[in-house]
């Protein structure tokens, strides 16, 4: 948190959900990670105060209670700048988990990109998965992005890497076009199958 920022005010779940099946905790688990949420103890979820919050908490707490769990969602407009930092650092270790995995993944997909220079396999079909691999990696980025609430240079990096990996996907393209004898059609231009042979 910045020095100038008040508590952002937080909202608290206590969840509990019988033993079995295990599956309802798995789902709960899942649902709150996707949106974000981190754990203080167990069964102890925050997420910081906002609109959309409120409404996923009270939807998951009935979603409890109909599978015979407890749940309980607490409003804490406030809390002292210690306690806050500590809940603020929670989540920023979350997001630094997932963006240190994202990296992992863009440091693969540029290994593969220059495996497949280095042999020269310049291929429509490489290309392709080189698109739909970085199409992924982009709409992943995304989702961490979304349940960054605190963003720290960890999110700036990632964004950075996708940059990065986009640009050597954009080389390996122009790569193909030439290795196939096809002229990329550059934006605004019109497509002329003379020239391309198509």
């Amino acid at each position: 948190m910045s020095a100038d920022s008040s508590s952002p005010g937080w909202l608290l779940l206590l969840a509990q959900l019988p033993s079995k099946p295990s599956s309802a905790r798995v789902a709960l688990w899942r649902r709150l990670r996707a949106v974000g949420a981190t754990t203080m103890v167990n069964g102890a979820w925050v997420l910081p105060q906002r609109a959309s919050h409120v409404t996923f908490l009270a939807k998951l707490r009935e979603g409890i209670l109909q599978q015979g769990g407890t749940a309980f969602v607490l409003n804490i407009p406030g809390s002292p700048p210690d306690v806050d930092e500590a809940i603020v650092q929670r989540f920023r270790a979350d997001r630094a988990r997932e963006y240190d995995e994202f990296a992992e993944r863009c440091t693969a997909f540029l290994d593969e990109i220059g495996k497949e220079t280095g042999a020269g396999k310049y291929t429509f079909a490489e290309m392709e998965e080189g698109e739909q691999d970085l199409e992924k990696l982009a709409r992943w980025l995304k989702k961490i992005q979304a349940r960054d609430f605190f963003p720290d240079e960890c999110g700036q990096q990632s964004a950075a890497m996708l940059t990065r990996c986009r640009s050597a996907l954009d080389g390996f393209s122009q790569a193909v076009y030439i290795a196939e004898g096809v002229q990329e059609v550059t934006e605004g231009a019109t497509w002329d199958p003379e020239r391309t042979g198509g």
